[in-house]
Order: C-alpha cells, then structure tokens, then sequence
C-alpha cells in the first residue's frame, strides 16, 4: 500500500479529521491533504510526527515510513538481545510482585512470553503440548484439551477471548471451532467479565488486568502484554494465598520450611 493511502486509511478507521491530525502534526489541513493525495511528498520527520499525531503502534508507524521510502524509526529487538536484558528483569520482577495471583506476559500474537508459579493452578490439567513459553496463550484457554473444561462460563469467556483476535482470523477461525455457538450477548452485569474456573482449591472467580510498557520505544517491547488474574471475591484470595506457600517459597529460591 502506498503512503497517502496507507495514511488516510489509518486517519478514517481512528476517525480523525484532516483538520484535527494536520493541527496534532503541526502543519496545515491544506499540506494534509496534498500528502494524502499524492501531489506533496512528506519529509521523514512529517511522516514521522504524522504517525506519532495518530498514537499508531510502533509497528505501524514503520510500516508507513517504509511505505514513504524512509527507514523504519523503531528498532525491533529479539527478546534475548542484550539490550533488552533490563526488561526481562523487570518482568520477572512484576511477575514475582503480582503472587499470590496469577500473572503472565505475552507477545502481540498472545505467544506465552514467561508466567509466574501461580499460573499453574489456572493451567493445571491442560496437556503438555500446549503449555510453555511459545505457546499460545487463547489457544490454551479454548482447547478441548486446555483450561476450557474446567471453565465454568465458558461461553461468555470465549466471547471475550475471540474479541481480542481481529487482527489474527486465522487463530479465530481455529478458537471459534472449539467453543459452543455464541448467542447475542445479554450484556454483563457488573464491572467486568469474571473467569470462573473449577481448580484443586475450589471455583475461582478472577477478573483481569491487562498492563503495557507504554513509553517503549521497541517494538518488541511495545507489544508485550502483561496479564494478571486478580480475585473477583473474597473466598477467591483466600483460596490463592492458601495455594501459594509452597509456589511463593520455591519462586524464592527456599524449600518449603526454611526461612
């Protein structure tokens, strides 16, 4: 896709006008719109503030100024890289602060980046082969074969589960197989959508967080999401603290009875 295209693309599905995005990149609704019809060619640092105006992923922004015949801005590092070593560290450190509740990270595509021990009480049961880091997170929660029996709304769950996939119709046509036809929503009482889900301590009642490192300047780093699983009611925290001795003493490096 060509830049104006790509642009105006972008600036219709915010629902942004030309005159309001010219006015967030500092230049003229005139200018905008010779850009968007191809008679004026934008300098990098235009693309570059055009992009930054309509808040674009970071992805996206180089998307648009490779489409603009410029380098991409934001570099895109493996995870392993060194230069990312201090975030790694920090996750296993959010990771740690979220116990006794359950947290994990993911990337973009909802792949496991790490998860900390409480996980595995929502996890428990599910076959080997689709847990781990690399495995995918919405395929575990909707599998016949992962968390999906022991959910106890599965339906509601999925629907909230398969609304965070339009950007990826392929895993949503796949998850969609797995789960009961869905009705029309009857609309959700409350504050949010609770997981209840049977485990070895009970039914657990857990709403989510979902967290970002929102002033990354990476776009691996950009795009990984922590999750966290809080308790939706009292006998819920209760049941994770009461799980979580021997997990929170192993995560710290003790055997259960040291100090």
């Amino acid at each position: 896709m060509d830049f104006p295209r790509a642009l105006r693309e972008r600036r219709t599905r915010l629902h942004v006008s030309q005159l309001d995005l010219a006015l967030r990149a500092g230049t003229t609704q005139r200018h905008l719109s010779f850009i968007e019809s191809g008679r004026s060619v934008p300098g990098r640092n235009m693309v570059v503030r055009l992009t930054e105006s309509l808040e674009l992923p970071l992805r996206e922004r180089n998307e648009l100024l490779l489409a603009a015949g410029y380098a991409p801005a934001y570099p895109e590092s493996a995870l392993d890289d060194p230069v990312l070593a201090p975030v790694r560290t920090a996750i296993d450190h959010i990771l740690r602060g979220y116990l006794p509740y359950p947290a994990l990270v993911v990337d973009r595509r909802g792949d496991l980046i790490a998860a900390n021990t409480a996980f595995d009480l929502i996890t428990e049961g599910a076959a080997p082969e689709l847990l781990g880091p690399g495995t995918n997170v919405y395929r575990l929660a909707l599998h016949p074969d992962g968390v999906a029996p022991r959910i106890r709304n599965l339906a509601e769950w999925a629907r909230h589960i398969l609304a965070r996939l339009g950007h990826q119709p392929e895993l949503r046509d796949e998850l969609s197989g797995y789960v009961p036809e869905l009705g029309p929503s009857a609309g959700q009482l409350g504050f949010a959508v609770p997981l209840r889900l049977r485990s070895s301590c009970g039914e657990l009642r857990l709403m989510t967080t979902v967290t970002t490192f929102a002033t990354a300047v990476d776009v691996t780093l950009a795009e990984l999401k922590l999750e966290a699983f809080l308790p939706a009611d009292q006998p819920t925290a209760d049941a994770l603290r009461a799980a979580a001795g021997p997990r929170a003493q192993a995560a710290a490096g003790q055997a259960p009875g040291n100090m």
